[in-house]
């Protein structure tokens, strides 16, 4: 808890829930105005259901990115002025340091997801949806959006850590993006194996298209789908953590 603690001390000054704020604002407003359009071309998709999807395609794109600046910022302070090093000569293990950069990336990814929720409600309620607040997708959004931030969070520390240059980080993350954004037109069995896919392949809902119009769709989510981005998770902290801890600094 204190390493956790000092993680949010060392980036106080460095404005990354502003950050986080500015690109999460960009997002739901291009989100809503998209929701927007399709109401007004097609009453019928007033609902929830097609807000729920249009952010979590939205998440496809932004998140891989903004979860990749989030972690360079917080790691590449140690790249710096061999800050490492001097974190190494105090009674600290790596494993608890490596665990406390996580714990403070994952919770202020977290409350940009929880920020999104809030304006998502906000959004359906002035726009009149008649249907009550379904909490059960609501719930299974954030579950399913924080788990694949969890597993992509984990992937950019490891490389944050293990490659002084961030540009690295970085270019992950634009390529994880654009890999969230095209998912949709991969094959299943291929679009499993990237993580990014699963911002909306975990998505409650999903958009069935047919001969004349498309339609939202509330989807049940595989198991096995589940345990892999839970597992990727392991994989990558695990992989993270342990490659950090037997690095010669």
């Amino acid at each position: 808890m204190s390493a956790l603690l000092l993680e949010f001390y060392k980036i106080r000054r460095k404005k990354i829930g502003g950050m986080i704020t500015l690109f999460l604002s960009a997002e739901m407003l291009w989100a809503f105005l998209s929701i927007s359009r399709s109401i007004a071309k097609n009453p019928d998709n007033a609902g929830w259901e097609s807000i729920i999807f249009s952010v979590a395609s939205m998440n496809g794109l932004f998140l891989p990115i903004i979860s990749a600046i989030v972690v360079s910022r917080i790691c590449d302070m140690e790249h710096k002025g061999s800050t490492w090093k001097m974190l190494m000569a105090t009674n600290v293990r790596r494993g608890q340091l490596y665990a406390a950069k996580y714990g403070c990336a994952v919770t202020l990814l977290l409350y940009g997801i929880v920020a999104q929720v809030g304006l998502m409600i906000a959004f359906g309620l002035a726009k009149g949806i008649a249907e009550p607040l379904p909490a059960e997708l609501i719930i299974r959004f954030i579950g399913g959006t924080l788990l694949t931030t969890l597993a992509i969070t984990a992937l950019q520390q490891w490389l944050s850590l293990a490659i002084r240059n961030q540009a690295f980080a970085l270019c992950l993350g634009m390529l994880g993006g654009f890999i969230g954004t095209t998912a949709s037109l991969f094959p299943a069995a291929a679009r499993q194996l990237f993580i990014w896919s699963y911002y909306t392949d975990l998505s409650p809902v999903t958009y069935v298209y047919a001969e004349a119009a498309g339609t939202f769709v509330v989807q049940n989510i595989s198991t096995g789908l589940l345990v892999a981005a839970l597992f990727m998770s392991l994989i990558f902290y695990t992989a993270g953590s342990i490659h950090t801890a037997r690095r010669e600094l």
